[in-house]
This record gives C-alpha cells, structure tokens and sequence, in this order.
C-alpha cells in the first residue's frame, strides 16, 4: 500500500459517516419544524455532519492536489483531452466542484442554525441548507448511476 492508496481508502469510507449524519441532522432538523425545540443534539448532528464534510474536504483534497492520477495531474499529463472524456471530466472537475458547493451549504446551514435565536428558524435554516448540502453530496458520488462508478467500500 502506498500513500494514495490509503488516502483513496480513508476518502472512500468516510463518505459513509457524511451520508449517516447528514441523514440523521436532515432528520433532526425537519422534525423540528413541528415546534420541538433546539437541543444539543441537533447542534451535535449537524456539527457532525458539517465536520465530517470538513474531514472529507481535506481528504480529497489531498488526492486532487498530490496523489490522484484522476486530479490536477490530469491535466498535466492529459491536457485537454480530460474535458472530452466524461470519467476523467467528472474527477478532475465535476466532483471536486460540487462537493466545494455541498461543503459551503453545510457550512451555511451550521452557521444560519446557530446564528438564529427562534428554535423553529434554528431547524428550518438547519433543514433547508443541510438537506441542499446532502442532495449534492449523493448526486456527485461517484455510484456509477450519472457518474463513474467506483467500489462502495474500497479495502
């Protein structure tokens, strides 16, 4: 196993605990719109869920910047040729700038919910931004539905 391989590995698993917990903060939050208050569990799942965006962020990023065939040396070694071939286009620009846009609504949503003072707004912020965020994240990993498909849990 080399570096890439491990970092690949680390990225390929942990977008299950971005799946989990912005399931379960989605979950908490449209709840919530019913009149339930704000608790520190709803704070707590979307904390996870934004951190583990975060953790994500800096995992792929490592792949993009330095290790990934599939990133920025694409370009290097493929030039033009990566935006004609629709694998190469979605990870050397597609999935890279989708999850940069799922990762700022999460962030926005964490922000608005914790900025608000109405436990209701708290849970609509948290619901709308979080859910944005969540629907981006599943549309751009890559299954092999619209996307190349690759392993569900890379070993």
């Amino acid at each position: 196993m080399n570096t890439y391989t491990i970092v690949l590995a680390l990225h390929s698993w942990t977008r299950w605990l971005v799946v989990i917990f912005g399931l379960i903060a989605v979950f908490r939050a449209f709840t919530g719109r019913q009149g339930r208050p704000w608790t520190g569990a709803d704070n707590g799942m979307g904390a996870a869920f934004v951190g583990s965006m975060h953790l994500q962020l800096l995992l792929g990023l490592i792949l993009y910047f330095s290790l990934s065939p599939y990133g920025l040396k694409a370009f290097e070694t493929a030039g033009s040729a990566v935006m004609k071939d629709a694998g190469s286009r979605f990870f050397a620009v597609e999935h890279l700038v989708g999850m940069i846009l799922a990762v700022v609504a999460a962030q926005i949503g964490r922000t608005l919910s914790k900025k608000a003072v109405d436990p209701l707004v708290k849970h609509k912020k948290a619901f709308t931004w979080f859910l944005i965020a969540l629907l981006i994240v599943l549309v751009m990993i890559p299954w092999g539905i619209w996307n190349p498909e690759r392993p569900a849990f890379r070993v």
